[in-house]
């Protein structure tokens, strides 16, 4: 018996693209400037959890396809669920309500906002490592301004990134944050042109996974340890030395092999193949050159 096709067939709301050891994540609702509702926060989950499980993928890009990266949750799926004990059972989802916010992520992860990136967006930004931002994009708790709580991590992590003074006048004021302001309060990492977003986060995304990913790695959980889980200095302290494995001394090793045969002195790494550097890149390359 043949099966008819579905004239309605599924929206891919996350699509997954893979490209050598970088894999991009997009957010694809951008009839609704990328809200997300319960559904495509699951599959936002599963699509990090097969990112991090991948022993070919390095690094993650976290998009919004269409124009903006994030909206925030979909309030249309709240104001339209009449049972108080489904919409406490999207609330109380151990991964979080827009994806797996609610854990650290095992690998990097960089983050590319485009056009609105507000609300619960805003909060999916903060889960990720790192943040490019063009110069047109717009930043914000805009779920301030219709009572919706932050639940995905915003009241958490921005604290630890720009300081419990700043974080609260965005929290509470749900104010417009311009690029600008982004960038030298410690919000976002780099400010691009407009349509630069992606590729600019896929270039920074590259300038970490060409280098040795155990040592990435330990460094990074060493220093999200010490920022949020170490009851004190010296126990931090102590968890980056334990943390060395014997895998990470043999990658150590290698590395100081190739260092004593004279490979990436000058700056560059054996197997790393040419590629046109960012703009942010070239900068800080001539401000080096400099000192």
């Amino acid at each position: 018996m043949e099966r008819m096709a579905n004239p309605n067939p599924p929206e891919n709301t996350i699509v997954v693209e893979k490209e050598n050891n970088i894999t991009l994540i997009g957010i694809n609702r951008p009839k609704v400037r990328n809200a997300i509702d319960s559904l495509t926060g699951r599959k936002l989950s599963a699509a990090i959890a097969d990112f991090e499980t991948d022993p070919k993928a390095d690094v993650g890009v976290l998009h919004g396809i269409g124009g903006s990266f994030c909206s925030g949750y979909d309030l249309g799926e709240l104001a339209g669920e009449q049972d108080p004990q489904q919409v406490q059972s999207i609330v109380h989802n151990p991964e979080g309500v827009m994806g797996p916010t609610r854990r650290m992520i095992r690998k990097p992860l960089v983050c590319a906002i485009s056009g609105y990136c507000v609300a619960g967006g805003l909060e999916l930004a903060l889960m990720c490592d790192l943040r490019v931002m063009e110069e047109n994009a717009v930043l914000g708790f805009f779920n301030r301004r219709f009572g919706v709580p932050l639940i995905d991590g915003g009241t958490v992590r921005l604290p630890a990134l720009i300081g419990l003074s700043r974080a609260l006048d965005l929290i509470l004021t749900g104010r417009t944050v311009s690029a600008k302001e982004a960038l030298e309060i410690g919000l976002v990492n780099r400010v691009v042109a407009v349509g630069a977003g992606l590729g600019q986060a896929y270039n920074l995304a590259m300038s970490i996974a060409k280098y040795p990913q155990l040592c990435i790695r330990h460094d990074r959980d060493a220093a999200y340890y010490g920022a949020f889980s170490a009851e004190s200095f010296e126990q931090a302290l102590e968890r980056e030395a334990t943390d060395v494995s014997v895998e990470l001394l043999q990658e150590a090793k290698a590395g100081a092999d190739k260092f004593r045969q004279g490979i990436g002195r000058g700056g560059s790494f054996s197997g790393i193949k040419e590629r046109k550097l960012a703009d942010w890149e070239r900068a800080e390359m001539k401000h080096e050159s400099k000192l």
